[in-house]
């Protein structure tokens, strides 16, 4: 099996700097560029370039992170379902982002694509990928969520039937705050440990992906960024971007990998929003536009079905 992970650099590389420019025109900030690499001796090695940009006129905070690490042993948060690896040199690359917008009625997005190598000492190099990208609204469009997953769904057609369906579930099952019981937002596409139909199927499936998150995201940020909202508004995204920093905290396994294998912490921690609340046992009032967000949407619906 041919592996060539110079291509898989190549477009992530090309990947981030797209995404960094398209959202640069949309706010008209720009994002730092701050190039990392670990220093010699230590047990992971690799380098990385992170793009940052916070206090923009419409992005409150956005981080465009790409890795390539590699190590001696994969650690046990990438081995857990397959121990036959474990201990295995690998090699490791990906881009993260996640934008938290400055108007609340812009949702926070997140997408991930990456690629792991594991290099046995009496085997074939084995390789898998993941990825996906995810909505977390504050307050609930039917037609931004049936835009988004429509947009997740073209780009995994051409992969077979099964594919969007089966990454949804896969989505709405990831994203889960176990310890409240609750979603994160109202999911998309995840998919992780994917291998299927060797590795040229497999990184065109991610590539799709990836190339798909512009025009999944972009178009909701234009037609929402402007919109008129106030403090309330402010103090209820506050609020709700706890959660999301419970589940990357808790629960995220792209972030436990970075921290248990030794990344850069300040890279793996920039998908943390800059303005967050924690209040005791506060849920919004009965029949207000924030409790329609739990009781309308935050809960898995087939939103293409419900579209169609």
């Amino acid at each position: 099996m041919t592996v060539d992970t110079a291509a898989v650099r190549r477009w992530l590389l090309e990947l981030q700097q797209g995404i960094v420019e398209a959202m640069e025109a949309e706010d008209g900030g720009r994002f730092i560029r701050d190039a990392w690499r670990k220093p010699p001796g230590e047990r992971l090695q690799g380098e990385g370039i992170t793009r940052l940009l916070e206090d923009g006129a419409v992005l409150e905070r956005a981080g465009v992170g790409f890795s390539h690490v590699s190590g001696p042993s994969l650690p046990p948060s990438a081995s857990q379902h397959r121990p036959e690896l474990a201990g295995a040199r690998f090699e490791a690359m990906g881009v993260s982002l996640v934008f938290h917008p400055r108007n609340p009625y812009v949702p926070t997005v997140h997408m991930n694509v990456r690629m792991l190598a594991a290099f046995p000492p009496n085997g074939a190099p084995v390789t898998w990928f993941g990825g996906g990208m995810d909505l977390t609204p504050y307050y609930g469009f039917e037609e931004d969520a049936r835009h988004f997953h429509r947009c997740c769904a073209d780009a995994l057609a051409p992969f077979g039937a099964d594919k969007y369906p089966r990454f949804k579930r896969w989505c709405d099952e990831y994203f889960f705050l176990k310890h409240r019981n609750e979603p994160r937002g109202i999911g998309g596409v995840f998919f992780d440990d994917f291998a299927e139909g060797g590795f040229d199927n497999a990184f065109a499936m991610t590539r799709a992906v990836g190339d798909a998150f512009l025009g999944a995201w972009r178009p909701i940020l234009q037609r929402r960024r402007d919109t008129p909202y106030g403090e309330r508004e402010r103090d209820f995204q506050a609020w709700r971007r706890g959660r999301y920093v419970e589940f990357n905290l808790v629960w995220d396994r792209g972030t436990l990998f970075g921290l248990q294998s030794g990344g850069r912490t300040e890279s793996i921690l920039m998908s943390l929003p800059p303005i967050v609340k924690w209040r005791y046992d506060w849920q919004p009032a009965p029949g207000s536009a924030e409790a329609r967000l739990a009781s309308d949407f935050l809960r898995p619906r087939d939103w293409l079905g419900e579209g169609s």
